[in-house]
Order: C-alpha cells, then structure tokens, then sequence
C-alpha cells in the first residue's frame, strides 16, 4: 500500500481537508505542507490503547487500511510511554504514560499559522519528537533554516533518519530543548512542540527582534494555553494567547526528581464549594492554573464509591488539599499542612465568573528574563495582570 502513491496522495489530501473543515483556515502555503509532506514516515509504529494497555500498531498488523486512515487522521498517535517508543515495545504493549505523541495536524496548523514561516527564517523548535512538525518547518522555509532539539537520543536519531528519508537535512541536535539553544546563532522564529511552565530565557535571548515565538504555556492541569509572542527592541516578548486550548506533554529540562504526592490523613474536614471536577473544565483551567503555586501538582481519581477525588501538592510549601465529592450533599475538603489549596482556586472561579468567564484569547503575555505575565483588560479598561 505504501507504494501506491495515489493511494497516499488521497490520504494526505483527506486529511488537508480535514483540517480545513475544522476551526483552522488554512492559508495557501500550509495547505501546500499538508499535501506534500507525508505523515506515515515518521509514524511507522505507534501505540493504540486497548483497556489499560498501549498496544504497537504497524501497517502490518492486519487492516493496512485502517492504520493508513488512522495517521491520516486528525489526531495525535501516542509514540512513546514511560520512554519505550512503540517500535522497541512488545507486540503486547506496555503500561505507563504517554511520553511522546505526533500532535494532532490541525493543533500543528494553528501553531505553524500563529508562528507565519517565510522562505528563509530561521527556526529553532524544542521538542523534535517523531519529525513530522520538523519536516512542515523545512517545507516552509528550507531545510537548512531549521534546527530542532529533542531530549531523547531515541527520538533524535529517529527523527534524522525519517527527515533524511523524504530528502531533508536540518540541524537535529540530541539534547535539553531549554537550555542547550546552539549558542552561534539567532532565530527569526521559536516553536516548541512541548509545554513549559515559563518561557525560558534562552528562548527570548535567541530569537531575534521582531522574531516570533509559539509556546505552549502549562503547568499541571490540561487545557493549558499556546502563547504567541513577538520580540520587541527592549528584549521584551509580549504577545497573545491563542484561542486553542493544548495538553501538550511537557518539555524534559534539567534533573527532574519524581515527586511523589503524599496521602492525606483523615482530618477536620470543610465543605467545598466546587467539585475537583471544575479543573477538568477546559475553559476554567488555564485561568485556575495562573492562581496556583509554580510546582503544584494534581492527581485525580475515583474514591471506593466511584466518586471523583482531586488531590493537591505543593512540595514546595508541603501542603496537600483533597477534594472528594460525595453521594449526598457538597464535596468534602481535606488538608494538611500549612495551607488550605483549594480555597484559593474556590476564589478563583468566582473571580472568573466574576468577569464573565473571559476566554484565553482575551488575555496578554509578556515575558522577560526576570519576570513573566498573564494579563486581562476588562471592557472597565481594569487591568488583571498574574505572575507565571
């Protein structure tokens, strides 16, 4: 099948369209990258799930027509779990959580439109993950315009061979996306395909005045946000959010310890005014996200009733807050140590509801190497401004 080349130009025409259909409008020059640069190379194998389990899918793993409409549709394909990238996995999967995906084609059009490649920019993307967005980027302005930097050894030499494989040579680099930025050169655009918490200042010191930078911006709760910034003279970047919620997996930088989220002891107990369940809430999230501590982090399940249970850490402050919804009457809240996490967030929701729930493509980035914000201008001309 992979030798049928109208067979593939019909898949990768399908999925133009697909794209075209939903809530991106393609221009002229990403319709062009969409047709011409082929997914299936650089997703020969990726993870299925079935129950509990990540299950590698080739082409020759029955229905060759299915896995064909599978990478050419308008999704993300799971290619790596817990650092075993599906073509090293058993034919029976493997357990864990999702560590590398190939982005779904239309959120990887909305970034390649907000970051607006001409012919001949420089480019620089953290997070070179299958290459697939890699090879849009060589497209767009020429192969030897781009440098694209993964964490992962694996991934990186994956990602050459298939870049090699369809005739394009960039700069791929094996290292830390956020801090090994090859100190010889400036960039007239900066993507990264992998979240992190701010924009870090290698980034805003590499890329050029006037240059372009696409970040998505998450901590720990999905539905994070896509910033969109322009360098200005002054070394300022300030910019944007896209209108298009992400839960792109983040960006591995530094040593990075697990952190395990400590179990919470039966205790005095309050009456909640929100269910966890809030923070699932994709319009609600990123606006949570700005009220909490830079290293919290969630956990969420379902109690022995079936119930929904969110569990809050600050390893920072050493304060844990659960929130565990019950068969009658409001959630329960349950802390230790010195603080209370879910008041703050309570807060925050009446707050956003306040303004009249104001979507995140109504908000202001600015980020310098000190210091970073969110800001909102209410229709009263207020200004509401957070820390990152």
């Amino acid at each position: 099948m992979l030798d049928d080349e109208q067979r593939l130009i019909q898949a990768r025409v399908s999925l133009t369209q697909q794209i075209d259909r939903g809530s991106v409008v393609l221009s002229s020059q990403l319709a062009g990258a969409f047709l011409n640069v082929p997914r299936h190379p650089f997703v020969p194998v990726f993870y299925r799930r079935e129950g509990g389990r990540f299950i590698p899918w080739r082409i020759t793993d029955g229905d060759a027509e299915a896995w064909l409409d599978a990478v050419y549709t308008d999704d993300s394909l799971i290619t790596e779990v817990d650092g075993v990238h599906a073509e090293q996995a058993a034919r029976d999967g493997v357990t864990g959580v999702p560590t590398s995906s190939s982005t779904a084609p239309s959120l990887m059009a909305d970034m390649l439109d907000a970051l607006d490649v001409n012919e001949g920019d420089e480019i620089y993307e953290a997070g070179a993950g299958s290459g697939y967005n890699a090879a849009m980027l060589c497209h767009l302005t020429g192969d030897k315009h781009v440098t694209t930097v993964d964490r992962s050894d694996a991934l990186t030499t994956l990602a050459r061979e298939r870049l090699n494989g369809i005739g394009f040579d960039p700069r791929v680099i094996h290292g830390d996306g956020a801090r090994d930025v090859p100190p010889d050169a400036m960039y007239d655009r900066i993507i990264a395909t992998a979240s992190v918490r701010r924009i870090p200042p290698s980034w805003l010191e590499r890329c050029r005045v006037g240059g372009i930078l696409v970040v998505p911006v998450k901590g720990t709760l999905a539905g994070g946000m896509i910033a969109r910034l322009t360098k200005l003279p002054d070394g300022t970047a300030a910019g944007r959010i896209l209108h298009t919620p992400a839960a792109f997996m983040p960006l591995k930088t530094g040593t990075e310890a697990e952190v395990r989220v400590p179990e919470i002891p039966d205790s005095p107990c309050r009456d909640a005014g929100l269910s966890g369940q809030v923070l699932d809430d994709w319009t609600f999230s990123f606006f949570a996200q700005l009220h909490m501590p830079h290293g919290l982090i969630r956990t969420y399940g379902r109690s022995n009733d079936g119930l929904h249970v969110t569990t809050l850490y600050d390893p920072a402050g050493g304060s844990a807050t659960r929130i565990e919804d019950m068969p009658e009457g409001p959630p329960l809240v349950t802390s230790t140590g010195p603080r209370d996490l879910w008041t703050p967030i309570e807060a925050a929701h009446g707050r956003w509801r306040q303004l009249n729930r104001p979507r995140r493509e109504w908000f202001s980035i600015e980020a310098t190497p000190a210091q970073q914000t969110v800001s909102y201008t209410a229709p009263d001309g207020r200004v509401h401004r957070w820390t990152i």
